[in-house]
């Protein structure tokens, strides 16, 4: 099947494509494992993401991370009880965004993964139906760098096997991601939650 207008290959995010974004019942478990003050939930989450990216892309074991959430160095059956609660925000998937990419997997179309992930979280999604239409899947833990980095976006392109960047898609639910994807001439699709849109940047028109 030819593609005039379709990509050639597209790299997906996970999280906020794949994947579901976390539920407030999911933060406030996470909340209440670290035994944070549940009226304090901003702050919770604040502390949570300000190492996240160091975290991402592997310059922080899990151990070195919840220390700096916390403030203090978990115990092991604490740091085990953090790390399911984490993953388990991470996990759930949206059937209707993984139905349009089992559509255009049928097409051909060669579909490369680029996530920040840590490394746990990048094991187990590894083991996911869905990871098998993935060409290739490049977390950042393991890449060593995070988006919007432009080395993230220069392995996805060479994971695609498409040499012109114009030909490969991009999508992601961070607009400051698809503007660096954008600066290195891939197309981009900053996903808002519409399988409509998404349908009609991936399928050959009938």
């Amino acid at each position: 099947m030819t593609r005039s207008t379709s990509p050639d290959a597209v790299i997906l995010d996970y999280n906020g494509v794949l994947g579901l974004q976390p539920t407030r019942a999911q933060w406030l478990r996470l909340a209440r494992t670290a035994s944070w003050p549940e009226d304090d939930l901003a702050a919770f989450q604040r502390a949570f993401w300000n190492a996240r990216d160091l975290y991402d892309a592997g310059q922080l074991s899990d151990l070195a991370y919840w220390a700096r959430v916390l403030g203090s160095h978990p115990g092991p059956r604490l740091l085990r009880e953090l790390l399911a609660a984490d993953t388990d925000m991470w996990t759930a998937t949206d059937e209707g965004v993984l139905s349009v990419l089992r559509r255009a997997h049928a097409t051909g179309l060669p579909m490369v993964l680029l996530s920040n992930a840590p490394a746990h979280l990048s094991t187990l999604l590894d083991t996911h139906d869905w990871r098998r239409m993935m060409t290739q899947a490049l977390y950042s833990a393991r890449l060593q760098l995070c988006k919007p980095d432009p080395a993230t976006y220069q392995r996805a392109l060479q994971a695609t096997g498409v040499r012109d960047p114009r030909r490969v898609l991009f999508v992601d639910d961070h607009p400051d991601n698809c503007q660096a994807a954008a600066r290195l001439g891939l197309r981009t699709l900053h996903y808002t939650g519409s399988t409509d849109a998404l349908r009609t940047a991936l399928l050959p028109a009938d």
